[in-house]
């Protein structure tokens, strides 16, 4: 992979959360509820389907979320409502190859953001689970921005919010729509396919490279949040 194009700024790392370092599938939780794998893909394709799910990415309320799978499928009612009411079960936990690159590249000195398709109340819930999502320097979260990746507004937030040269920012994403909208934001985009290739990526564009010196943090680069 070709390093970044000569640019005066300084490079940064922008990450999707889920998928990438977040290991988040609704399976963890209705393999538990439900009695057989056929039975949990079925409720999946059919009920609270990942279309369903999509919408509160996009900003709809899990109460009215509820609501709405509820009325068309009353006989999966108390299904529907574990889905809100025990959402933390669907996180699966942390994806520690991945975690282990962002700890290199913050040592780095790299400056650090994540752009993540995610209910903005399910947020709440996750933010105090990983203390390593208080290392990013700002976070857009699609559900509080009512808009989700792959539409081009939502890039254009990360990078006037934070105030981004797209030519020195790489984009890390595990789906491939959202790599080319990286890409025509002027992002430079790597497709994640699991830790190892990424560390990979990373070292061809000239970050972690080797084992020399690295640049402090500035102080008080904790999440900004919206």
């Amino acid at each position: 992979m070709a390093s970044l194009r000569d640019t005066s700024s300084p490079p940064t790392v922008a990450f999707d959360l889920g998928g990438v370092l977040v290991d988040w599938d609704p399976r963890y939780l209705f393999r538990r509820l439900l009695p057989d794998e056929a039975a949990v893909e079925r409720f999946l394709a059919q009920v609270c389907t990942a279309e369903w799910n999509a919408a509160q990415d996009a900003g709809r309320s899990w109460t009215d979320a509820v609501a709405e799978a509820s009325a068309r499928f009353p006989d999966h009612a108390e299904l529907i409502a574990a889905y809100d009411e025990r959402w933390p079960e669907t996180v699966g936990g942390e994806i520690a190859g991945s975690v282990a690159v962002l700890r290199d590249l913050r040592e780095r000195g790299i400056q650090l953001y994540a752009l993540t398709n995610w209910s903005g109340e399910k947020f709440d819930l996750t933010f105090p689970m990983f203390e390593w999502l208080s290392w990013f320097d700002g976070i857009v979260v699609s559900g509080r921005e009512r808009v989700v990746k792959p539409d081009p507004r939502i890039f254009a937030i990360l990078i006037d919010r934070y105030e981004l040269d797209p030519s020195s920012t790489i984009y890390i994403d595990d789906v491939e729509a959202n790599i080319d909208a990286a890409r025509a934001a002027g992002m430079t985009g790597v497709l994640f396919t699991g830790p190892d290739r990424l560390r990979s990526d990373l070292r061809g564009l000239g970050l972690l490279s080797g084992d020399g010196p690295r640049r402090p943090r500035v102080a008080g680069t904790s999440a900004r949040l919206p």
